[in-house]
């Protein structure tokens, strides 16, 4: 009876060793699939996703977002750029804020801007810019970030009353080497099926949190 009940326990056990590999393995090929992506419906707005600056400055994968979106922009994506996030302590500037300065510099009218100067991670960042949507009467939005991170902001964005695609970058430190993909992926794995069992967000790599 001993042998039968502990022969059974080892099926069951692995059956659930297989069943949480495939769905790793699942939600990893999904994020890979979605990174490979460039979605770019006349929305609404388009959100660019904040990340490192540096005293106003954005750092190089933060600029990578920005140029993006400026190109969105050109091609009448949407009428407007949203910029998000807020300022670790000791900052004097916040993500949104870099990044509206960064985009006027670069031409980008000052009614076609928005700066929305709240978010510590992704999750925040997707609420607040969904209050902002609301308060506007807006609904659809096409997410500039990494590739890798796109999958998981759709899902956030959506969870805050968004209609959300993506137009992941295709240039910056996040798609350098087959390695920093990897990593990424990894990493965006994880932290997907963390926030789809409790709803929490991560923080982490640059500006993926």
């Amino acid at each position: 009876m001993g042998v039968r009940r502990g022969s059974l326990m080892a099926r069951v056990l692995a059956a659930a060793v297989i069943a949480a590999f495939l769905v790793v393995a699942s939600t990893a090929l999904a994020i890979w699939w979605t990174a490979r992506q460039d979605s770019r419906p006349a929305s609404d707005a388009i959100v660019v996703l904040g990340t490192a600056q540096y005293n106003g400055v954005p750092s190089s994968f933060f600029e990578a977002r920005l140029e993006h979106a400026i190109a969105l922009y050109e091609d009448g994506v949407a009428p407007v750029i949203v910029t998000v996030g807020g300022k670790a302590d000791g900052d004097q500037f916040t993500e949104a804020e870099a990044g509206r300065a960064y985009l006027a510099d670069a031409g980008i009218p000052e009614d076609a801007l928005l700066a929305v100067e709240e978010g510590v991670d992704t999750l925040e960042s997707m609420r607040v810019v969904g209050a902002a949507f609301q308060e506007r009467g807006w609904s659809s939005a096409v997410l500039v970030s990494d590739p890798w991170h796109a999958m998981r902001a759709e899902r956030m964005a959506e969870d805050a009353g968004m209609e959300a695609e993506s137009s992941p970058t295709r240039q910056g430190p996040a798609v350098q080497t087959r390695a920093t993909q990897f990593r990424y992926i990894l990493r965006e794995t994880a932290a997907y099926l963390l926030y789809r069992a409790t709803g929490e967000s991560v923080a982490g790599a640059p500006g993926i949190g």
